[in-house]
Protein backbone atom coordinates (compact mmCIF):
# COMPACT_ATOMS: atom_id res chain seq x y z
CA UNK A 1 0.00 0.00 0.00
CA UNK A 2 1.35 3.44 -0.99
CA UNK A 3 1.90 5.83 1.88
CA UNK A 4 0.23 9.29 1.84
CA UNK A 5 3.67 10.94 2.18
CA UNK A 6 4.97 9.27 -0.96
CA UNK A 7 1.88 10.30 -2.94
CA UNK A 8 2.29 13.87 -1.82
CA UNK A 9 5.98 13.92 -2.89
CA UNK A 10 5.09 12.54 -6.30
CA UNK A 11 2.39 15.18 -6.76
CA UNK A 12 4.84 17.94 -5.82
CA UNK A 13 7.45 16.59 -8.22
CA UNK A 14 4.94 16.52 -11.10
CA UNK A 15 3.75 20.01 -10.23
CA UNK A 16 7.34 21.35 -10.42
CA UNK A 17 7.89 19.55 -13.75
CA UNK A 18 4.74 21.11 -15.16
CA UNK A 19 5.82 24.54 -13.95
CA UNK A 20 9.26 24.16 -15.61
CA UNK A 21 7.62 23.01 -18.84
CA UNK A 22 5.26 25.96 -18.75
CA UNK A 23 8.19 28.36 -18.28
CA UNK A 24 10.22 26.78 -21.12
CA UNK A 25 7.29 26.79 -23.55
CA UNK A 26 6.38 30.31 -22.52
CA UNK A 27 9.92 31.57 -23.25
CA UNK A 28 9.95 29.80 -26.62
CA UNK A 29 6.58 31.24 -27.63
CA UNK A 30 7.67 34.75 -26.58
CA UNK A 31 10.93 34.39 -28.52
CA UNK A 32 9.13 33.25 -31.67
CA UNK A 33 6.68 36.13 -31.32
CA UNK A 34 9.53 38.66 -31.06
CA UNK A 35 11.25 37.09 -34.11
CA UNK A 36 8.03 37.31 -36.06
CA UNK A 37 7.54 40.99 -35.21
CA UNK A 38 11.19 41.76 -36.09
CA UNK A 39 10.93 39.92 -39.42
CA UNK A 40 7.73 41.78 -40.28
CA UNK A 41 9.38 45.12 -39.45
CA UNK A 42 12.40 44.31 -41.67
CA UNK A 43 10.16 43.12 -44.48
CA UNK A 44 8.04 46.28 -44.33
CA UNK A 45 11.13 48.49 -44.25
CA UNK A 46 10.37 49.94 -40.81
CA UNK A 47 13.87 48.95 -39.64
CA UNK A 48 17.07 47.85 -41.37
CA UNK A 49 18.35 44.33 -41.13
CA UNK A 50 21.63 43.99 -39.19
CA UNK A 51 22.79 41.66 -41.96
CA UNK A 52 21.95 44.11 -44.74
CA UNK A 53 25.16 45.12 -46.52
CA UNK A 54 26.04 45.65 -50.15
CA UNK A 55 27.35 42.75 -52.18
CA UNK A 56 31.06 42.84 -52.91
CA UNK A 57 32.41 41.63 -56.22
CA UNK A 58 35.31 39.24 -55.74
CA UNK A 59 38.50 40.65 -57.22
CA UNK A 60 37.35 44.27 -57.08
CA UNK A 61 38.94 46.30 -54.31
CA UNK A 62 38.62 49.87 -53.15
CA UNK A 63 40.19 52.23 -55.63
CA UNK A 64 43.04 54.41 -54.54
CA UNK A 65 42.32 58.13 -54.30
CA UNK A 66 44.40 60.38 -56.52
CA UNK A 67 44.93 64.16 -56.50
CA UNK A 68 43.13 65.87 -59.37
CA UNK A 69 45.32 68.30 -61.33
CA UNK A 70 44.17 71.90 -61.64
CA UNK A 71 43.60 73.41 -65.05
CA UNK A 72 46.72 74.95 -66.59
CA UNK A 73 47.06 78.54 -67.75
CA UNK A 74 46.38 78.74 -71.48
CA UNK A 75 47.90 81.42 -73.68
CA UNK A 76 45.28 83.80 -75.03
CA UNK A 77 42.71 82.73 -72.42
CA UNK A 78 43.35 85.08 -69.47
CA UNK A 79 40.05 84.26 -67.73
CA UNK A 80 40.81 80.55 -67.59
CA UNK A 81 41.08 77.56 -69.89
CA UNK A 82 38.17 77.13 -72.27
CA UNK A 83 36.79 73.70 -73.18
CA UNK A 84 38.51 72.06 -76.11
CA UNK A 85 36.50 71.28 -79.21
CA UNK A 86 35.18 67.72 -79.06
CA UNK A 87 36.87 67.07 -82.40
CA UNK A 88 40.20 67.98 -80.78
CA UNK A 89 39.72 65.52 -77.92
CA UNK A 90 41.10 62.04 -78.56
CA UNK A 91 39.72 59.23 -76.43
CA UNK A 92 40.70 55.60 -76.06
CA UNK A 93 37.99 53.40 -74.54
CA UNK A 94 39.09 50.58 -72.25
CA UNK A 95 36.96 48.08 -70.41
CA UNK A 96 37.90 47.67 -66.71
CA UNK A 97 34.66 46.04 -65.55
CA UNK A 98 35.12 42.45 -66.68
CA UNK A 99 31.91 42.77 -68.73
CA UNK A 100 31.93 42.90 -72.52
CA UNK A 101 30.14 45.56 -74.53
CA UNK A 102 30.36 48.54 -72.17
CA UNK A 103 33.19 50.23 -74.06
CA UNK A 104 31.34 49.92 -77.36
CA UNK A 105 28.23 51.53 -75.87
CA UNK A 106 30.27 54.53 -74.71
CA UNK A 107 31.94 54.70 -78.12
CA UNK A 108 28.64 55.26 -79.87
CA UNK A 109 27.58 58.14 -77.61
CA UNK A 110 30.93 59.94 -77.56
CA UNK A 111 31.59 59.51 -81.28
CA UNK A 112 28.15 60.95 -82.07
CA UNK A 113 29.14 64.08 -80.14
CA UNK A 114 32.32 64.49 -82.16
CA UNK A 115 34.97 63.02 -79.84
CA UNK A 116 37.74 61.27 -81.74
CA UNK A 117 37.84 57.60 -80.71
CA UNK A 118 41.34 56.12 -80.92
CA UNK A 119 41.37 52.59 -82.34
CA UNK A 120 38.84 50.00 -81.21
CA UNK A 121 37.66 49.52 -77.62
CA UNK A 122 39.99 47.29 -75.63
CA UNK A 123 40.56 45.92 -72.14
CA UNK A 124 42.95 46.62 -69.28
CA UNK A 125 44.33 43.90 -66.99
CA UNK A 126 42.58 45.28 -63.90
CA UNK A 127 39.11 45.61 -62.40
CA UNK A 128 37.68 48.95 -61.29
CA UNK A 129 34.52 49.81 -59.41
CA UNK A 130 34.28 53.37 -60.72
CA UNK A 131 35.25 54.65 -64.15
CA UNK A 132 38.40 56.73 -64.50
CA UNK A 133 39.95 59.16 -66.96
CA UNK A 134 43.72 58.75 -67.23
CA UNK A 135 45.68 61.45 -69.02
CA UNK A 136 48.99 63.30 -69.11
CA UNK A 137 49.92 66.92 -68.41
CA UNK A 138 49.32 67.82 -72.09
CA UNK A 139 45.75 66.56 -71.95
CA UNK A 140 44.39 68.18 -68.77
CA UNK A 141 42.02 70.57 -70.55
CA UNK A 142 40.81 67.76 -72.81
CA UNK A 143 40.25 65.56 -69.75
CA UNK A 144 38.13 68.24 -68.05
CA UNK A 145 36.13 68.61 -71.27
CA UNK A 146 35.49 64.87 -71.42
CA UNK A 147 34.74 64.59 -67.69
CA UNK A 148 31.93 67.14 -68.10
CA UNK A 149 30.06 64.57 -70.20
CA UNK A 150 29.46 62.41 -67.09
CA UNK A 151 27.62 62.92 -63.77
CA UNK A 152 30.87 62.18 -61.95
CA UNK A 153 34.26 60.96 -63.03
CA UNK A 154 37.53 60.05 -61.33
CA UNK A 155 40.52 61.83 -62.88
CA UNK A 156 44.03 60.39 -62.71
CA UNK A 157 47.19 62.06 -63.97
CA UNK A 158 49.70 59.62 -65.42
CA UNK A 159 53.10 59.82 -67.11
CA UNK A 160 52.01 59.71 -70.77
CA UNK A 161 53.44 62.40 -73.06
CA UNK A 162 50.61 62.71 -75.59
CA UNK A 163 47.11 64.20 -75.40
CA UNK A 164 45.18 60.94 -75.74
CA UNK A 165 42.82 60.30 -72.83
CA UNK A 166 42.08 56.79 -71.63
CA UNK A 167 38.53 56.23 -70.38
CA UNK A 168 38.62 53.14 -68.16
CA UNK A 169 35.05 51.94 -67.74
CA UNK A 170 34.44 50.42 -64.30
CA UNK A 171 31.80 48.08 -62.97
CA UNK A 172 29.66 50.84 -61.42
CA UNK A 173 29.92 53.13 -64.42
CA UNK A 174 27.75 56.18 -65.01
CA UNK A 175 26.55 56.59 -68.61
CA UNK A 176 27.20 59.94 -70.30
CA UNK A 177 24.80 62.78 -69.54
CA UNK A 178 22.31 63.87 -72.12
CA UNK A 179 23.67 66.57 -74.42
CA UNK A 180 21.34 69.15 -72.87
CA UNK A 181 22.68 68.36 -69.38
CA UNK A 182 26.37 68.88 -70.17
CA UNK A 183 27.38 72.15 -68.49
CA UNK A 184 29.87 73.39 -71.06
CA UNK A 185 29.94 76.47 -73.28
CA UNK A 186 32.65 77.22 -75.82
CA UNK A 187 33.07 80.79 -74.50
CA UNK A 188 32.90 79.95 -70.77
CA UNK A 189 36.08 78.91 -68.88
CA UNK A 190 36.18 75.49 -67.29
CA UNK A 191 36.03 75.26 -63.51
CA UNK A 192 38.73 73.58 -61.48
CA UNK A 193 37.80 70.42 -59.62
CA UNK A 194 37.29 70.99 -55.92
CA UNK A 195 40.53 70.49 -54.00
CA UNK A 196 42.64 70.27 -57.17
CA UNK A 197 46.43 70.32 -56.99
CA UNK A 198 48.81 72.02 -59.47
CA UNK A 199 50.00 69.39 -61.93
CA UNK A 200 53.67 70.07 -61.21
CA UNK A 201 53.07 69.09 -57.58
CA UNK A 202 51.63 65.67 -58.46
CA UNK A 203 53.71 62.54 -59.02
CA UNK A 204 52.08 61.01 -62.12
CA UNK A 205 50.95 57.41 -62.03
CA UNK A 206 52.46 54.91 -64.43
CA UNK A 207 50.49 54.63 -67.65
CA UNK A 208 48.41 51.45 -67.87
CA UNK A 209 48.96 49.39 -70.98
CA UNK A 210 45.89 47.74 -72.53
CA UNK A 211 45.84 43.95 -72.70
CA UNK A 212 46.97 42.72 -76.11
CA UNK A 213 44.52 40.81 -78.22
CA UNK A 214 44.89 37.10 -77.63
CA UNK A 215 46.42 37.46 -74.18
CA UNK A 216 44.76 35.48 -71.36
CA UNK A 217 42.24 37.49 -69.33
CA UNK A 218 44.18 37.64 -66.08
CA UNK A 219 42.77 40.74 -64.42
CA UNK A 220 44.11 42.13 -61.18
CA UNK A 221 42.18 44.19 -58.61
CA UNK A 222 42.79 47.92 -58.72
CA UNK A 223 45.36 49.22 -56.24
Amino acid sequence: MTSPGYDQARVERRRREHERQAVVFGVLIAFLAVCGIFALAVYSGAISSPFDRPFTTVGVSEQKSYPVPCLPAVKGQPDGALPTAYTDTRVRLLNASGEQGLASAHETVLADRGFVIEGTPGNVPMLLQESELRFGTKGIVQAYTLAAQFPKMRMVLDDRRDRVIDLLIGENFDPPLGVEDVELAADQPLRNAEGCVPADEITPEKRIKPAKEGEPDEVQPAK
